[in-house]
């Protein structure tokens, strides 16, 4: 794990993702969400978005999530709100579920932590015919200095930056169609003043460097780091 994951993960942050939840709850207000729908928030950290989509939809979600401390932060999340919301631990390149499962694939800033065609093929896979992915995942508007390009994959410790043209083809690849990229307003530099925090108690003082590393880097590539939301149909 990247030094950055171990970061968000003792941290606890919710809502880490550009725009975080108020970007989370304008993308799904757009979606054919019902009461019988089933969805399956992937990589879905400490719970939140997952505790939102019951809370306001009375949706069957299911949450995903490879990481330790996180998996256990989304537990108590349920617990102590009593919502009926089944939290898995493992990884969206091999989803411990069955084909043909859910309605929906929710994935905020998962996908590029991963391989990237392996789990696009797996949420293919769980989607029932018709399903819907949605995500919020990390752009860039042109291409880095092999160098600069470097500096971030290893900060992030991700294998790769996609244009929004090479998301396009790794979706039509993994079996997607009707795919709509679009950049939202909120800039990926653009502070959420709803993040939530949930300290792990080993979270040591040089975790705080990276979150000023994550802001620098931020800052340095403005314009050409970016975010894009990702809807596409199986």
């Amino acid at each position: 794990m990247s030094t950055y994951l171990d970061f968000v993960s003792k941290f606890g942050i919710g809502g880490a993702h550009p725009g975080g939840i108020p970007l989370t709850k304008e993308i799904l207000n757009k979606e054919q969400i019902s009461s019988h729908s089933s969805i399956l928030d992937a990589g879905c950290g400490t719970g939140q978005t997952a505790a939102f989509l019951y809370i306001n939809y009375g949706v069957n979600v299911t949450g995903l999530e490879i990481n330790h401390d996180m998996v256990a932060k989304a537990l108590e999340r349920m617990a102590s709100n009593q919502l009926p919301i089944s939290i898995i631990q493992g990884s969206i390149e091999n989803i411990p579920l069955s084909d043909n499962t859910f309605d929906f694939v929710l994935s905020e800033s998962v996908l590029a932590f991963v391989n990237k065609p392996k789990a696009l093929k797996e949420f293919n896979r769980v989607l029932n015919s018709g399903g819907r992915l949605i995500a919020n995942e990390m752009t860039i508007n042109q291409k880095l200095k092999p160098e600069e390009e470097e500096e971030v994959k290893q900060f992030y410790g991700i294998d790769s930056l996609l244009t929004e043209e090479e998301w396009i083809v790794l979706l039509k690849e993994a079996g997607f169609k009707e795919i709509v990229i679009y950049q939202a307003d909120q800039s990926i530099f653009e502070e959420n003043p709803m993040t939530e925090f949930n300290f792990s108690q080993n979270a040591g003082i040089e975790l705080f460097q990276v979150m000023n590393q994550h802001a620098n880097i931020i800052l340095k590539y403005q314009g050409i780091l970016s975010h894009r939301i990702i809807k596409c149909t199986k």
